[in-house]
Formats: structure tokens, C-alpha cells, sequence
């Protein structure tokens, strides 16, 4: 076996101080998440319990197999905009009655579950990883429709949830609707275009207008129940497959409706696995709090892939850029970590010929993010840097291959590319409090806008006021650093999550469970031109 040798001094002042900073950003990330956890507030949650109704982790909790983990994606949609923290929108990936589902629910805690404009992202989002996994898709449903102030942002680009609920069904992936109240207007093609539905007696309200709205059309005088009640859609429309009698009992009939799809994984499950030889916890001490600093990344591969096993690829060639197999939780992968930060040609090629052999050999991919991209400078212009920067993303674009993310650190520029970032479509991806990402560091990108004014002002024969360029600078370099923490990208949707580096390892074994669902094979040629 070859077991990674950890030289970490968790004795040493270095160390210390990493995981002092460290534990001072998952404080913060606390205190962010339970503003997703607390809803709409202690006003509409009372006012939600009084209904006699459960909250959404709650309906979530009740759908699973007991004692099984849920995987929460995105939790803070949504942060740093106008609307609440987790886009009124819980989204996830969690077992029932033995099968991975993707699963959704709304919060109508906040504005009645109304959809806005994150809500709407974080959805489809969900129906991508749906689709690509193929995880049956269970939705609680208590939603207003759409936030209607905000409806310009909604109404076009909402029409996706409903193609992907037909694309999804189309593919032979289940979908199942659990209505627990209001899914009215265009939410009503939740359950309308849903392979199984189930409502709550007397709470599910289903129609496209309700009897406000019908007045105002057709002056017809009309009622929720006789409208669009579950008794109703269970009697009359047959919209309802399954009528339950309150919100348990839908739950449970949801469980039994899943436990007869038939559906079956691709893979089967692998082996057990041997933890690996170092603890989690040390994570906590391995990424320094200034960025510039360079870690090893065969440290925290020591402390997430199975026995701390890892065979290195290339270790001589391209030492930037670590490569190599291991397996995490049982399942094979391939591993590109990035070591001091600047990619160089060396390093894109060798990414190259590794990607190439995990798509060979039909093994899923792993980056781990600390890169601020590639070295620029004339003599690796001329080394032809361009090329092999191409050479490496053009790898990661056409590989078929699955592929997950953990940016650790930076992850500036087009390293971030090159590391399949959120544009190249990896499976899942997730952040550490520790990371950045931007198009490069602020004290770059403030400096090339200080260069470029002073020049401007130089060719015009105007003097330069440094006084205004620091100011500049200093705003600039605040705004940058504010836009690149991983709370604001992941209120983004740039990610899936912000994650405790010590869950690192069972985040991703839960990805790699999902991944495993679907049957995948990696690309055979077809990488299209490299240029030598």
C-alpha cells in the first residue's frame, strides 16, 4: 500500500493559527445557516405550528429512512440579496425506503413558500443533478406561486421547472409531488406534470386560479374545496392518485409510493471501507489563512481518501499540480489537487494525460481547488502557456467521465476552469469557508486598474492623481475580496455549499453514492484538437 506519510506538525504555531482562523469562519458559517434554518422567523413559524403544520426539514426528516443522512444543497441561496437566506426553497439529496432521491421542499414560512428568482435557480439546479444522477425527484409542495413583485425575474425562465419535470419522466426518472397546501397558479403543474401525487385532506389547495381570481375572469362564485380541494382532485379530477388524511400519513404514503418504483441503482454498492489513518479534525489546521501561503494538498488527501492510500501520478513532473488514485468511501477516483498555486505548462499537460486515462479507465474525477491560475509572464507566453492552459481545459470540458469540486483555497482566474468550476458542469460542487474565487486576487485586479489609469492619464499628457489611484485601489481590493468569499458565491449558486472541511470526506461519499445511480463512461477519444 502506498499510505501517505503526513508530515503535519499539529503541535506547531503554524498549525495553531490555521485552525484558529478556520474555526472563526465556521462560527460565521453557523450563524448564516440557522438564518436559513429559522425560516421566515419566530412570527410565521409559531404561526405555521398553530396551522398544525410541520416545517419543511421537518416534513424531510419524517420522509427518510431513519437515522440517514440528508444531504442539504445550497442552503445559502440567496445570501447577501433582498431575500431571505435559502431562497424559501430546502433542496437535497436524502434515502427513502432505500433509494436516493433528490428531494425539495418548500418553506412557506417565508411569504407562503412563494418562488423568487433564487428559489427558481436553486430548483433547477436541483433538476440538473436530478437528471444527471438520475435520482428519483420527490417535491413537498406549499407554495403561493410565484413572489409577484418580483414575477419579471420569474415568469419566463420559470417555465424550466416544468420542462424538467417532463424531461425527467420522459427519462424514466421518477418524480413525485406531496401536496401539503397551496400550489396554485403555475405551481399547480407541480403536481400536474408529477408521475405521482399525493394531497392532505382539507389542507391541499390546487388550482391555476383561485376563487379571487375566477370571480374577477369568469364571475363564477366558488370555493378552495370545490375549486381545487384534495378530496376533490382525489373524487372528481383524479389529479390525486393518493388522498391522505394529514401530513404523516401523506409522508408515509409518499415512502410507499417510492418503495414501488422499482428503481434500481447502476452500481452496486462497493466494498467497506478503511478510514483513513489520519483524523478529520486535522483538517481544520491544514489551509493557511493568508492564501499566498502555499499547503500541501497531500494532506488533506490523507485525511479523506480510504486508508490514506493514495498512488501518485507523475510525482516528479509538474509538481504544482498533485495527481494520482485513490478510492473514498470505497469507490475509485482519480485525484488533481492543486500544490503551490500557479499552474504552468507542465502541470496542464500532465492534468491532460491524467483526465485522458480516468476517462480510459471509467474512474470519476476529484478536484481539489488552490490554484491562482496560470503563470503569465513572456517567457511562459512564449513556453506556449496558452496552449497547454487549453490543452488541460480542454480535457476537462469533453470528459464524460463523473467530476466533483472542493475548492480549499483560491481558486482564481482560469485555474478555476482548468479545476472544473461551476461552468464545466462537475456533478456537485462544494467550497470550504477558506476559499476564494474571482477572476484574480484583489490586490491584482486593483493593481492592473491602477497600471491601466496611469497609463491612460500618461498618453493623454494629464498628471496622475495617486492620491484618487490609493483610494481606488483601496475600494477596489474591498469590493473584490467581499465578491470572492464563499458565502457570497454560494448565495450565488456557484456552489452546492459551503461545507466543515471535517464532513469533506462523508460530502463526498454521499456524491459519489448518488453519482453511482446513473451509468457513466468515460470519453474514448473525442477530446477534440490539442494544440502541441
Amino acid at each position: 500500500m502506498t499510505v501517505i506519510n503526513s508530515a503535519l506538525d499539529t503541535a506547531g504555531s503554524d498549525y495553531r493559527a490555521n485552525r484558529e482562523t478556520m474555526l472563526a469562519k465556521l462560527d460565521e458559517l453557523t450563524a448564516e445557516h440557522a438564518k436559513a434554518l429559522a425560516g421566515g422567523g419566530p412570527k410565521y413559524v409559531e404561526r405555521h405550528r398553530k396551522r398544525g403544520k410541520l416545517l419543511a426539514r421537518e416534513r424531510i426528516e419524517l420522509l427518510l429512512d431513519p437515522d440517514t443522512p440528508f444531504l442539504e444543497l445550497s442552503p445559502l441561496a440567496a445570501w447577501g440579496s433582498e431575500y431571505p437566506v435559502g431562497g424559501s426553497l430546502v433542496t437535497g439529496v436524502g434515502v427513502v425506503e432505500g433509494v436516493e432521491c433528490l428531494i425539495t421542499a418548500n418553506d412557506p414560512t417565508v411569504r407562503g413558500g412563494a418562488s423568487n428568482p433564487w428559489s427558481l435557480k436553486k430548483a433547477l439546479r436541483a433538476n440538473d443533478i436530478a437528471l444527471a444522477n438520475r435520482l428519483p425527484c420527490i417535491s413537498l409542495v406549499e407554495s403561493g406561486g410565484a413572489d409577484l413583485p418580483s414575477q419579471k425575474e420569474i415568469f419566463i425562465p420559470g417555465g424550466a421547472i416544468f420542462r424538467d419535470l417532463t424531461r425527467l419522466s420522459a427519462a424514466g426518472i421518477p418524480t413525485v409531488a406531496v401536496v401539503f397546501g397551496n400550489s396554485t397558479a403555475g405551481g399547480a403543474y407541480v403536481p400536474g406534470m408529477s408521475d405521482h401525487v399525493i394531497m392532505v385532506k382539507e389542507r391541499a389547495k390546487v388550482f391555476l386560479g383561485g376563487p379571487p381570481l375566477v370571480k374577477m375572469a369568469t364571475g363564477e362564485e366558488s370555493d378552495d374545496e370545490s375549486l381545487g380541494g384534495a378530496e376533490m382532485h382525489a373524487r372528481v379530477s383524479g389529479l390525486a392518485d393518493y388522498f391522505a388524511v394529514d401530513e404523516p400519513d401523506a409522508l408515509r404514503q409518499a415512502r410507499r409510493v417510492v418503495a414501488r418504483l422499482n428503481h434500481r441503482k447502476a452500481y452496486g454498492d462497493p466494498p467497506l471501507a478503511e478510514p483513513p489513518k489520519y483524523a478529520a479534525d486535522e483538517l481544520l489546521g491544514i489551509v493557511p489563512g493568508d492564501l499566498k501561503t502555499p499547503f500541501d494538498p497531500r494532506e488533506v488527501i490523507a485525511r479523506i481518501v480510504d486508508a490514506s492510500d493514495f498512488d501518485e501520478f507523475k510525482p516528479l513532473y509538474g509538481t504544482s499540480l498533485t495527481t494520482g488514485w485513490a478510492a473514498l468511501h470505497g469507490y475509485p477516483i482519480g485525484i488533481l489537487a492543486n500544490a503551490q498555486g500557479v499552474l504552468f505548462s507542465a502541470e496542464s499537460q500532465k492534468a491532460a494525460q491524467f483526465i485522458q486515462l480516468a476517462n480510459q479507465r471509467d474512474i470519476p474525477l476529484l478536484f481539489l481547488h488552490n490554484t491562482t491560475g496560470y503563470m503569465v509572464g513572456k517567457e511562459y507566453e512564449q513556453g506556449g502557456i496558452i496552449k497547454h492552459g487549453a490543452m488541460m481545459i480542454n480535457a476537462v470540458s469533453n470528459s464524460r467521465v463523473p467530476h466533483l469540486s472542493v475548492l480549499m483555497g483560491a481558486s482564481y482566474g482560469a485555474g478555476h476552469y482548468g479545476m472544473c468550476g461551476r461552468a464545466y458542469d462537475p456533478r456537485f460542487l462544494f467550497a470550504w469557508p477558506s476559499a476564494k474565487s474571482a477572476v484574480m486576487g484583489p490586490q491584482q485586479l486593483a493593481g492592473v486598474l491602477s497600471i491601466v489609469a496611469r497609463q491612460s492619464a500618461a498618453a493623454k499628457g494629464q498628471p496622475y492623481d495617486d492620491e484618487a489611484d490609493a483610494a481606488l485601489r483601496a475600494m477596489v481590493e474591498q469590493q473584490i475580496e467581499s465578491e470572492s468569499l464563499p458565502m457570497f458565491l454560494s448565495g450565488r449558486l456557484y456552489d452546492d455549499g459551503v461545507i466543515d472541511p471535517r464532513d469533506t470526506r462523508t460530502v463526498l461519499g454521499l456524491c459519489l453514492s448518488a453519482i453511482h445511480t446513473a451509468p457513466y463512461e468515460g470519453a474514448r477519444g473525442g477530446f477534440g484538437v490539442f494544440r502541441m
